[in-house]
């Protein structure tokens, strides 16, 4: 008798991947790029090449599947640049922290090496 197969496998690799993706901030503003390029591409081919294709009138389910995929690119796009923002507004408050943690520092240790000073 076989073991039962693990079907939940692909779950964890993906929620892995993602937090990955993430976390570099490269590859985030890749997929940023990658994501507002094929937004744009959707709605430029959307309104040319596929217009008769997506006729709302004729063909509805596609015209709907085809405009909320390009939305939900732009809607990506606009999180990922969101996050992008957060995570680059707390490394500079983390950054100006640890400068006024060090100017501190080195004011204290000039205060102490030279107590005439002041």
């Amino acid at each position: 008798m076989r073991p039962p197969e693990n079907r939940l496998r692909m779950a964890p690799f993906t929620i892995h991947a993602t937090r990955g993706l993430l976390r570099d901030p490269k590859l985030r503003r890749i997929m940023m790029a990658i994501s507002v390029a094929i937004a744009v591409v959707m709605l430029v081919t959307g309104l040319t090449v596929f217009r008769s294709w997506l006729h709302p009138h004729e063909h509805p389910w596609r015209f709907i599947f085809f405009w909320f995929a390009c939305a939900w690119q732009t809607v990506l796009a606009i999180l990922l640049a969101l996050f992008d923002l957060l995570l680059v507004r707390a490394d500079a408050r983390a950054a100006r922290e640890a400068f006024r943690e060090q100017v501190a520092d080195a004011a204290a240790q000039a205060a102490a090496r030279d107590p005439e000073r002041d």
